[in-house]
């Protein structure tokens, strides 16, 4: 069950309603994954003890029911008023979940069918237990990750968590219809799965060396794209048979475990069912299942119509869920995974290279910033242009005529994209100039919670004498931790003598003193001595905040001039960026945080009924992390600690 309490000023308004479920019993996709982020903000990941064994960054069945007894996320939205412009409206909604402790366990069962928590002590169970200890999966901290940043949350408690375990870097989305939450299966939303699902090139797992991978690694490898073996069947000479050697074969366990990590399936029924889609679309075939007459089988069968011609879609097909079952992949899905471009000649351009390998990721992104963390739908659409061209573009000119618009547009693609920022952070550090980048991402941080700011509690009993609404008191909180952001960036930066003093142009800085000293007269009848404490800054209501802003992003406009014209032309010459490019494929990296695989959704209003696709969201921790690792260990790089 879950309420709604909304207050604007002094409007009020409630409702509640059933969270909506599908006809298997389970909620639909985007409440299950709300819930879930909403659940783990509230939640303070601790170390647990169970069987003589530690497990750090954890929580206990007990924990989440009690939260889950009686949730409230809050998130504030600010905007102009409607009636004068000049003065910023703030507009608090509250959501309460409330459910029993049985509904609660049932709802972490969904969870972990979604592989968003695991149980730590037994990785193998796919049971919620009524007394169990429980972590969360890459997938899950993907997830949390976009709903924290889509919802301007703070969430200073997790960042041990985001910093110590693997992250799902891109996780494939499969839209699905809004009636029933059931996938939305088309012959491209099944291309653009298989060609996530077997990966660029043939994924045979490595074992060069002796020493075990770390769970970094193996989680990486795993990301490639399923685990690929050969299977030889052996000669049945009273049959006419010889020996056959199947390449490019994989477990269907195996094929279901990887379906539910890396994509936006829930549960092995689901994944199931898109593996079954790949049998009858051509692309897998069984090779052979081996359990013993007496065992059962799970067996998964899907219908649909067929194209006609020569296609080799055909009208059913079936997965077998068994342990010994396996499958091979066709010379259709090796066609269809574009294997055989990928490896092209090495005299061929590294350009047109990652033109066939991402001929599937050329296509429309998303700019925009849903309400939810995962919503794709309602958000403006516009064409990709790759990292390659955007770096490449103009640059002669640039160096010849020294045009800074040209070096300002490609800093701005650099810091879009997780592996350039972090090596131009560490170029910055090694010259001692890294304040402006700080301040520059610090803003950017602080201007999207400005415009929505949530949060996630567990709620305490109400008391008798406290008339607040949980909104009021939502919206009062977002906006004290919004006023000690703002002046911590002011004392951190901009203050004379501060700890990161920026070497800003002195009329920027006499603006912004000159303004501080009008309100600070005006709030406390007292004049600006170029400081700011606690009690001075609590006063500021939501329009001076906002005009702070202004003056906070003339300041970052002049800071990130200043590097484009100095940092960026020695930065671009590192043997660090230069590797960096090569490693991206001449930085053909998108710069977005979501890619289409398959056509865009059409605008609201504009389509007729819901024709499915697929997209990836990507995890710019994750990412970022992972290029850093990359090139930690590259001869010749600089180190910075």
């Amino acid at each position: 069950m879950t309420s709604v309490d909304q207050a604007e000023q002094s409007a009020q308004a409630s409702s509640s309603h059933m969270m909506k479920t599908t006809k298997r019993g389970r909620p639909f996709l985007k409440d299950t994954l709300d819930l879930f982020a909403t659940l783990i903000v509230s939640l303070h990941l601790t170390t647990h003890k169970q069987y003589f064994r530690t497990f750090p960054n954890s929580f206990t069945t007990d924990e989440a029911a009690a939260n889950l007894a009686s949730l409230k996320f809050s998130q504030s939205n600010r905007g102009p008023d409607p009636r004068d412009k000049s003065r910023i409206v703030t507009t608090t909604t509250t959501t309460t979940f409330s459910m029993t402790r049985d509904m609660a366990k049932a709802m972490c069962q969904h969870f972990m069918d979604a592989r968003l928590i695991e149980n730590a002590a037994d990785l193998g169970s796919n049971l919620f237990k009524d007394r169990g200890t429980y972590v969360l999966t890459p997938k899950g901290l993907h997830v949390l990750e976009r709903f924290i940043s889509k919802n301007g949350m703070t969430s200073d408690h997790l960042q041990p968590v985001f910093a110590s375990q693997p992250i799902c870097i891109k996780l494939l989305h499969l839209e699905r219809r809004s009636a029933d939450d059931e996938i939305i299966v088309t012959q491209s939303v099944i291309t653009a799965l298989f060609r996530r699902f077997v990966g660029r090139q043939p994924n045979y797992p490595t074992q060069l060396s002796t020493n075990p991978q770390d769970a970094f690694q193996e989680y990486h490898e795993r990301s490639k794209g399923v685990p690929l073996m050969d299977v030889q069947e052996r000669a049945q000479p009273l049959l006419g048979k010889a020996t056959v050697m199947h390449k490019h074969c994989f477990a269907a366990v195996s094929a279901l475990e990887w379906l539910c990590d890396f994509t936006s399936v829930v549960g092995r029924e689901e994944a199931a069912e898109m593996a079954a889609q790949f049998v009858r679309f051509g692309l897998i075939t069984l090779v052979s299942d081996k359990r013993k007459n007496n065992d059962s089988a799970i067996i998964f069968t899907v219908r649909g119509s067929t194209p006609g011609g020569n296609s080799p879609v055909s009208q059913h097909g079936e997965f077998r869920c068994t342990a010994k079952a396996i499958y091979r992949i066709t010379d259709e899905g090796k066609r269809l995974a574009q294997w055989d471009e990928a490896s092209t000649s090495p005299h061929s351009s590294t350009v047109n290279l990652n033109h066939v390998e991402r001929s599937s990721l050329e296509s429309e992104s998303i700019n925009g910033t849903p309400k939810t963390g995962i919503e794709a739908a309602d958000a403006k659409i516009h064409r990709r242009i790759s990292m390659a061209e955007k770096l490449n573009s103009s640059h002669e000119a640039a160096e010849k005529k020294g045009n800074v618009k040209s070096n300002t547009d490609r800093l701005k693609y650099i810091l879009e994209e997780p592996s350039y920022r972090a090596l131009f952070r560490d170029f910055l550090k090694a010259n001692f100039c890294e304040e402006n980048l700080a301040f520059w991402m610090d803003v950017e941080d602080f201007k999207r919670k400005f415009n929505t700011t949530s949060s996630a509690q567990a709620a305490a009993p109400s008391r008798s004498g406290n008339k607040a609404t949980p909104g009021q008191a939502a919206m009062e909180r977002h906006h004290e931790a919004l006023i000690q952001t703002a002046f911590q960036i002011y004392n951190k930066y901009l203050a004379p003598s501060s700890q990161n003093e920026l070497n800003i142009d002195h009329g920027l800085r006499l603006d912004l003193a000159n303004y501080l000293g009008e309100v600070m007269v005006g709030l406390h009848g007292k004049s600006f001595d170029g400081q700011v404490d606690a009690s001075q800054a609590g006063s500021f209501n939501a329009t001076q905040l906002q005009v702070l802003i202004k003056l906070y992003t003339r300041i970052q406009t002049h800071v990130l001039r200043l590097m484009a014209m100095d940092s960026l032309p020695k930065f671009i010459k590192t043997q660090r960026f230069l590797d960096a490019r090569q490693w991206l494929g001449e930085g053909d990296a998108p710069g977005d945080d979501v890619q289409f695989l398959t056509s865009p959704p059409a605008p609201p209003g504009l389509g007729s009924e819901e024709t499915g696709g697929a997209y990836i969201t990507v995890s710019l921790k994750g990412s970022e992390r992972e290029h850093r690792h990359h090139h930690r260990d590259i001869p010749g790089s600089p180190h910075v600690s």
